[in-house]
């Protein structure tokens, strides 16, 4: 990820174009799905479950002259939690330090009052904001352009895009046009860099990703997962320890599952997922420990790489 090799840019400078895309979206929009397939590689940890994304992460393209960095946002809701608070702040905070930004809104859930109060919100900034209406295959054209009319009634967009993130359909017009509206500058990332998440965040996620995909009901929203060590060996394989936190006993035990079964599955496929990302062995070790409130604490929070907002 972020500690690959670099590598010297195949556009000269005086040619090359950059700009930073916030991509925003009430959860389950499908905005890390977007990033990911538009990256063509995984950059960020996708679930069917909603508030899988945490924090920014930024995803690098290179289309052309151009280099396009989306930054991908948690998704928009009511927080509650501390930890909520700084999530949807993380969001916001991406928006206002982009270039523009792109709001993703998924066309079977419409415009829900989630949607409803970003719109308004970004209305508010006057700053510009394109539109990309996502799982367009699971709708009919008739009622895809309704919910278009009904959007652009709330806030005019200076582009919208019809696309399927999973079904990678519409991307390479969303791309192209991407690449066209970044300005002049240089490149702000290597060329063969394709994230800014360290590996040991990224270990991290990996393993929280697992965590979201095997376990259900509240367990998934109450673990937070931190690498302790990552040591490179001799032979170029890795040892990665990494501790989960959960709020309570309870959720500690459906975690570790009867034996030691479930904390085992999620070893053994966050193991496999990071080996292939990073392309080399990585021995991945899981410890579970109960922390009561660590979503309320500020320290837990700044880990997450998150800034506390009281």
């Amino acid at each position: 990820m972020s500690d690959a090799p670099r590598a010297t840019p195949s556009v000269p400078m005086e040619q090359q174009r950059c700009g930073f895309v916030a991509i925003l979206g009430a959860p389950n929009a499908g905005k890390s799905t977007l990033v990911n397939a538009m990256a063509g590689t995984k950059v960020t940890i996708v679930s069917p479950k909603p508030q899988t994304t945490r924090f920014r992460v930024r995803a690098v393209l290179i289309e052309g002259e151009a280099q396009i960095v989306l930054v991908d946002t948690p998704g928009i809701f009511s927080p509650r939690r501390r930890l909520d608070r700084a999530m949807v702040s993380a969001a916001w905070g991406g928006a206002k330090d982009a270039d523009f930004s792109l709001l993703v809104v998924d066309v079977k859930s419409g415009l829900t009052e989630a949607v409803r109060t970003i719109i308004e919100r970004l209305a508010e900034q006057k700053r510009t904001v394109w539109l990309a209406l996502n799982k367009v295959d699971l709708l009919p054209r008739e009622i895809l352009l309704p919910l278009a009319a009904k959007l652009h009634e709330m806030l005019p967009f200076a582009e919208t895009f019809m696309i399927s993130a999973e079904k990678n359909k519409g991307l390479d017009k969303l791309r192209e046009k991407l690449a066209e509206a970044m300005q002049p500058g240089p490149w702000m990332f290597p060329e063969d860099e394709l994230s800014d998440l360290p590996n040991r965040m990224l270990a991290a996620e990996v393993v929280r990703e697992q965590i979201l995909r095997q376990t259900h009901e509240e367990v998934p929203h109450y673990a937070s997962v931190e690498t302790e060590s990552w040591t490179e060996r001799p032979d170029g394989s890795a040892r990665v320890d990494c501790t989960i936190y959960i709020a309570r006993a309870s959720q500690k035990a459906i975690l570790i599952g009867d034996g030691g079964t479930r904390i085992k599955e999620i070893g053994r496929k966050a193991r496999l997922e990071l080996t292939a990302l990073l392309e080399r062995p990585i021995h991945l070790f899981l410890n579970v420990k109960e922390r009561p409130g660590w979503d309320e604490e500020r320290g837990r929070i700044r880990a997450l790489g998150l800034e506390d907002e009281g």
